[in-house]
């Protein structure tokens, strides 16, 4: 009760009374069994709602509390009282757009016992992916992902050709969704297929326990004895020399046998160096795959197919607001459509623009700042050393040329400018003009062509992140 009662100051203070209070009440139980704290939820709403917005909250809590981030596993319980449905039978009450009302102070429950259960043929452990949506099936493909998202349908039907797999990126573009979705389709390809799906977190905590009891033998069996091992959040092994140590081992004795490894970072391997040449070697010497933050096409199709699957019916002018707008990462849709989805029911009301608006503002006014057609500019000419103002002029140099067509590209992802607007800009082009340079960057892109810019040959992906990371410094 002492460990719950500090658990429970501890995430108060992260989060707040209030917000604590509101999400934390009667109707969500956590849990502590066996190193797993089990975060149990009424409903798909509140599990979102969870997990994208208090998930870093409860844990750094527990480190507070307990001197450790422990694996979260947020479970939808139906026993739990809906608040929602507690709602609708009193009476109903007018509260700010996107609140939901008060709920009880909330009741922890201390660690319980229970054995852990070791994961079968094509088993998940505890804390792995059990979403509806987490296949491939579901995963919105685009510019930024199509690689990847045609390595990993080759992983499934041709398992041990591309072997290992990386597949790196910042958060919240959508690593996880891929790797469970690799899980999910090679089941159900091959249902006498060993697979294990965890996190390096999982995999590190398992070993420890397993060095320290004398379990090393069980350990190598369960790991070394899989056809698919796939391994989340490569990059939390930094540091832990005994654990990489083990997961090498893993790699070979896998390898050897023709088996498929996956894996996923938020870094490329050349950067991953506090996890050792040897590791990064191994990584170089498979398959590796980037995914980029998602461009506009991409998100509208993202947030089209969770507002289906939460069952939202959400206009299409909604869903373009929420794509221009909410531009870092699929977790802002996520949460944006779950804020919907509260504020629609806590107030009676439909999905409306003027509505998403009013429920949104903190969130849009929180996301990353409106690009213009002038900072597309100063990016692209600090970034390969151009006089200012030259892409506005009437020169066809390919030294002006070819960045203004990387303007015009890059205004046309960043911006929701008009396509007379961007060529107006640069050079008082016509529209045409715009779409032109889209298609000839386009072109380059899929052809993976080199471009001489700024006195140096630059591989055109290379040259549009250089330009990027300008633009991102502000």
């Amino acid at each position: 009760m002492e460990i719950v009662s500090v658990l429970r100051s501890a995430l108060a203070e992260k989060v707040g009374r209030r917000r604590f209070e509101l999400w934390f009440g009667e109707s969500t139980r956590l849990e502590l069994v066996d190193g797993t704290l089990t975060i149990g939820v009424p409903n798909r709403l509140f599990q979102d709602w969870l997990r994208t917005n208090f998930r870093l909250h409860i844990e750094n809590a527990c480190l507070t509390a307990l001197g450790t981030r422990p694996p979260l596993n947020f479970r939808v319980d139906p026993t739990l009282p809906d608040p929602h449905l507690a709602k609708s039978s009193s009476a109903a009450k007018v509260v700010p757009a996107g609140a939901v009302a008060t709920l009880p102070q909330a009741s922890l429950l201390a660690p319980s016992s229970g054995a852990a259960k070791s994961a079968a043929a094509g088993e998940l452990p505890a804390g792995a992916p059990r979403r509806r949506f987490a296949n491939l099936d579901s995963f919105v493909v685009g510019r930024n992902n199509r690689l990847a998202r045609t390595t990993a349908q080759l992983v499934v039907e041709r398992p041990g050709e591309m072997s290992p797999l990386l597949v790196y990126g910042s958060t919240g573009i959508g690593k996880t969704h891929l790797l469970q979705g690799i899980w999910t389709s090679a089941r159900r390809t091959n249902r006498d297929m060993r697979i294990l799906y965890l996190t390096t977190e999982q995999f590190t905590t398992e070993f420890l326990a397993a060095l320290r009891g004398g379990g090393l033998p069980s350990f190598r069996q369960k790991y070394r004895g899989v056809s698919l091992l796939i391994l989340d959040d490569l990059q939390f092994l930094a540091g832990k020399r005994a654990t990489l140590v083990e997961l090498l081992y893993t790699i070979d004795a896998l390898q050897r046998q023709g088996h498929q490894l996956v894996f996923s970072a938020d870094r490329a391997p050349a950067d991953l160096t506090d996890l050792g040449q040897e590791l990064t070697t191994r990584l170089q010497g498979g398959m590796v795959c980037r995914i980029e933050p998602p461009e506009y096409e991409t998100r509208l199709g993202i947030a089209g197919h969770m507002a289906r699957r939460m069952g939202l019916e959400v206009p299409a002018d909604v869903l373009q607001f929420m794509a221009a707008r909410l531009t870092n990462h699929a977790r802002e849709l996520s949460g944006a459509l779950c804020r919907l989805q509260a504020t629609s029911q806590a107030l009676g009301v439909r999905i409306t623009l003027p509505m998403a608006e009013e429920a949104l503002s903190e969130l849009v006014r929180h996301s990353s700042r409106a690009v213009r057609l002038p900072d597309i500019e100063k990016a692209v000419c600090s970034a390969f050393g151009l006089e200012p103002q030259c892409l506005q002029s009437s020169r066809k140099a390919k030294r002006v040329s070819q960045p203004r067509m990387l303007a015009m590209w890059l205004a046309r992802k960043y911006t929701r400018a008009a396509l007379s607007e961007i060529g107006q800009y640069f050079g008082r082009r016509s529209h045409s003009t715009v779409i032109s340079a889209q298609h000839r960057v386009d072109g380059w892109l899929a052809e993976n062509m080199s471009l001489e810019l700024a006195d140096h040959t630059w591989n055109v992906d290379d040259a549009i992140r250089h330009v990027e990371r300008y633009l991102q410094a502000g």
